[in-house]
C-alpha cells in the first residue's frame, strides 16, 4: 500500500487559531478567548502544539507570564498557496488551465472579476 503524504491545508480548528495568530501572537488563553466556539483550555493548548510539531507555528516561553507565545511561521499566502496547489494536483492531475476553466465554468470568476485578472495579466506582461 502505498504511503499516504500529509495533507498540506489545516483542519477547520487549525485554521481558526492560524486566523488568530496571523492578526497577532498570542497565549493558549488569547487564542482560546479569540475563538468563536467554547472549547478547553487543553483542546486549544493541544492544537497549538500540533501546529508547532507541522513547522506552522513557533512558542517562545515569556518568563514573567510563564506561559508560551505562540506565533505563526507561515503566512496566510503560504498556506494558500500549498492547498491550491495540492487541490491542483489531486483533483485537475496538476493541470492549472483546468482548475481555472473549472473556476469560469462555476461561474466563480464573474465577467467583473474575468477583466480584474485581465488587466492583472497585462500588466504583469508589460513588467516582463
Amino acid at each position: 500500500m502505498a504511503k499516504r503524504r500529509p495533507s498540506p491545508g489545516l483542519a477547520p480548528l487549525e485554521l481558526e487559531i492560524m486566523k488568530i495568530l496571523w492578526r497577532e501572537p498570542a497565549s493558549v488563553h488569547d487564542v482560546q478567548r479569540q475563538l468563536t466556539r467554547t472549547l478547553a483550555y487543553t483542546t486549544v493548548q493541544t492544537v497549538l502544539n500540533i501546529l508547532v510539531r507541522k513547522g506552522r507555528a513557533t512558542r517562545t516561553l515569556k518568563s514573567r507570564a510563564r506561559a508560551y507565545e505562540y506565533r505563526p511561521r507561515v503566512n496566510r499566502a503560504q498556506v494558500a498557496a500549498q492547498v491550491i496547489g495540492d487541490l491542483i494536483d489531486r483533483l485537475f492531475a496538476g493541470s492549472t488551465e483546468n482548475f481555472v476553466l473549472s473556476l469560469v465554468e462555476t461561474r466563480r470568476l464573474t465577467p467583473a472579476l474575468l477583466k480584474r485578472l485581465q488587466r492583472r495579466i497585462d500588466k504583469e506582461k508589460e513588467g516582463s
